[in-house]
């Protein structure tokens, strides 16, 4: 079989490999569709501390397929049913895992990261994800390429139930990726008064703004926080989500909080990087500041009704498709910055 291969920072290869043998409390998932995420492009470009030095690993987290074989102890789940999972796999045992924060764990393993991903055509599904409950069947209504969006949506749901989103508020959205897009599909489906995205260039926010945006606000030709303090008349948002990795973002969001306001920094920064926070406003005007990583089951189970209801379309943000002789190309192409989603069809050698 084939498989992308992150061999260290900056090097991916496609490699042939021996289709995995499974042991008898596993599952064999053929892989049918693998999104590349921004946590794929951050150990790409820098490695990551579950990966080991001189460790090979198959990245590819946001996955769906179908069960090409089932281990003899396995129960209920039968070949031929299609699959998707929560990539985070808790320990089972510490104070987050026993109140249901698999993605909490300081001991967790996950797919894609300390495990093989799904940037391969066969992967195997471990025993303590089995049994976790990180495996979801796919519903009829849903395809594998929708299936495998669920997972970074679940991840925005996390930061959304947390900032306690209500029709009555004005939410900001700072980046212009597929992540600030899930959640203007978010405030698209929560039907919130105002959904303000803001981006510093102008084709990317005239895209983005279709998946639910109200006001668009371009950063490099204005002002951030004068620009949003008078689309809302002064008032300022009740919640802002930074999504992207720069430290400006979390500063704007900041300044331009009301009161009671909620911040949700969902994009961290780079190791070490500091930003002035301003307590006083805090403490005045009750602000909530938090931040997010990964979801949990709960939220992937959540998530997934949202999509299979029909009030999110995760299909919005996929702009690019890949066959997985073209594996590589996929990953050059989504460092580029070109399009949202890119995804990988492991079944398909090119599309």
């Amino acid at each position: 079989m084939k498989a992308a291969v992150f061999k260290g920072p900056g090097v991916i290869t496609l490699d042939e490999r021996e289709e995995p043998r499974i042991e008898d409390n596993e599952i064999l998932i053929q892989v049918r569709a693998a999104a590349i995420c921004g946590t794929d492009l951050k150990i790409f470009r820098g490695g990551h501390y579950r990966v080991g030095q001189g460790d090979v690993r198959v990245l590819g987290h946001e996955l769906a397929g179908d069960i090409a074989e089932v281990g003899a102890n396995v129960p209920y789940w039968k070949v031929g049913q299609r699959v998707c999972m929560v990539p985070n796999i808790g320990c089972g045992h510490c104070d987050m895992c026993r109140r249901g924060l698999n993605n909490m764990c300081p001991d967790y393993d996950a797919f894609g990261i300390s495990i093989d991903g799904g940037f391969q055509q066969f992967m195997v599904a471990t025993p303590a994800a089995i049994y976790g409950g990180n495996l979801f069947e796919i519903p009829d209504s849903l395809d594998y390429e929708t299936a495998s969006l669920v997972e970074p949506l679940a991840c925005c749901f996390n930061a959304w139930k947390d900032a306690d989103v209500t029709p009555e508020d004005r939410v900001l959205v700072l980046g212009t990726g597929p992540i600030a897009a899930l959640f203007l599909m978010l405030s698209r489906a929560y039907g919130v008064r105002q959904a303000i995205v803001v981006g510093r260039r102008a084709t990317r926010l005239r895209e983005i703004a279709a998946h639910g945006a109200t006001d668009t606000v371009d950063s490099s030709q204005v002002d951030v926080v004068d620009e949003v303090m008078r689309l809302t008349a002064g008032r300022g948002v009740d919640v802002a989500l930074t999504c992207a990795p720069a430290p400006e973002l979390q500063v704007q969001a900041m300044a331009v909080l009301a009161r009671y306001g909620r911040a949700s920094f969902f994009s961290g920064l780079n190791k070490g990087t500091k930003v002035e926070i301003d307590t006083n406003k805090i403490h005045y005007s009750g602000l909530r500041l938090m931040g997010s990583t990964g979801a949990s089951i709960q939220d992937y189970a959540r998530s997934m009704q949202l999509v299979e209801s029909g009030q999110i379309n995760v299909k919005e943000v996929l702009t690019d498709r890949f066959g997985m002789n073209d594996a590589v190309a996929a990953f050059k192409h989504a460092l580029s910055g070109n399009g949202l989603k890119t995804l990988i069809l492991p079944q398909a050698e090119t599309v």
